[in-house]
């Protein structure tokens, strides 16, 4: 791309625990619950729904930057892109053995639930469950792929 400030993208990448990357991006590819959805700079504005998966970047450096991100929104306007995810996890910062333990944890709790032999003192819920596995799972995926 051309040198200058009109050829990028501003990426704002937010999760509850604050600002997860910053910066000056050639293209951003969000897992929106529809497909990927890329965008370039000058993009139309638009508003996506996020679903779990891989989320990559283009660096203004010519570098791809992956990152696992849960459910959230990809904001479009003005050459910006603003994603507020659930959960956003650089693929080189990933807990792989912990992520493999909450695989573990979400397929132990689903089968409690299923078989009926769920401790009287813990509720599990198939539904947050299903969504933690997923989840642990993408953060796997995420950060082997890299």
């Amino acid at each position: 791309m051309a040198d200058g400030a009109n050829e990028y993208l501003r990426l704002e990448l937010v999760a509850p625990r604050g600002p997860v990357y910053e910066g000056d991006v050639e293209m951003v590819v969000v897992p929106a619950v529809t497909g990927e959805l890329g965008i370039l700079p000058h993009h139309a504005p638009l508003v996506a729904q996020l679903t779990i998966g891989r989320m990559r970047v283009l660096t203004a450096g010519g570098t791809w930057l992956s990152f696992a991100v849960a459910e959230g929104f990809a904001k479009v306007q003005f050459n910006k892109v603003i994603v507020l995810a659930d959960t956003a996890e650089e693929a080189s910062a990933i807990d792989v053995p912990r992520a493999e333990q909450g695989v573990e944890r979400a397929l132990r709790r689903l089968e409690m639930h299923r078989t009926g032999t769920v401790p009287e003192d813990d509720v599990v819920d198939p539904y947050r469950e299903q969504l933690a596995l997923k989840r642990a799972r993408n953060r796997i995926k995420v950060a082997q792929l890299g």
